[in-house]
């Protein structure tokens, strides 16, 4: 059996140039992002943009949401990838960032098929529950420590064959090296725990960006 190829910075340019270009707003995200430091590890990485633009558009999806927008590189990717009657709904409690989110929207002429909900991720999903809302995509990069929480409302949030997509699962590698256990490497280790013996889902972790959790409910 041969093994997963190393992917160096050199092939990850590589594949950028060969794959799907992304938009001018989604450089302009990125761009944007870099001037922040440390914090913009907060983004999804450019494979993970080729990765959800495709997965959309193959799963026919028309309604997302998304549990934290950060400054919108994945809210735009994804929106950009459903129909013109598509809806994407993210959750972010940061105003700020929001508005920075709501600008980028506005420039890629997205704005009215995203919804941004400023707020506790558990008390908007509660609230997305009660009116009966369901969505054929649900995207988690947010808290880690809420992790399971927002997986288990999620069911709820999707019929059949609907999916999960679930961020940062390999943590940089970390989740491997048994001399890591502080508290949020422990928390990704029994998450990926969780899921993999959930009998209500079937899930497979691809290794792109910082890794995915794709889940499909059965």
């Amino acid at each position: 059996m041969s093994s997963n190829l190393v992917i160096t910075k050199e092939i990850e340019n590589y594949i950028n140039v060969y794959s799907h270009k992304l938009t001018k707003v989604q450089k302009e995200i990125i761009s944007y992002n870099n001037s922040l430091g440390d914090i913009k590890r907060m983004q999804i990485s450019i494979s993970q943009c080729h990765f959800l633009h495709l997965i959309v558009k193959i799963s026919n999806a028309k309604k997302i949401l998304e549990i934290g927008t950060f400054t919108g590189l994945s809210s735009l990717t994804m929106s950009l990838s459903l129909p013109s009657n598509g809806e994407l709904v993210t959750i972010d409690k940061n105003v700020e960032r929001n508005k920075i989110a709501l600008n980028f929207f506005k420039k890629a002429k997205q704005e009215n098929k995203i919804k941004l909900i400023v707020g506790s991720a558990l008390q908007s999903i509660n609230k997305i529950k009660k009116n009966n809302k369901k969505f054929d995509i649900v995207f988690i990069d947010a808290d880690k420590e809420n992790y399971k929480n927002y997986y288990d409302q999620s069911l709820d949030l999707i019929e059949k064959n609907g999916l999960i997509i679930i961020d940062n699962v390999l943590w940089h590698g970390e989740v491997v090296d048994p001399n890591k256990k502080d508290k949020i490497t422990t928390i990704i280790r029994e998450f990926n725990s969780y899921i993999s013996s959930d009998k209500r889902i079937e899930n497979i972790i691809i290794p792109v960006g910082d890794g995915l959790a794709v889940c499909r409910k059965l």
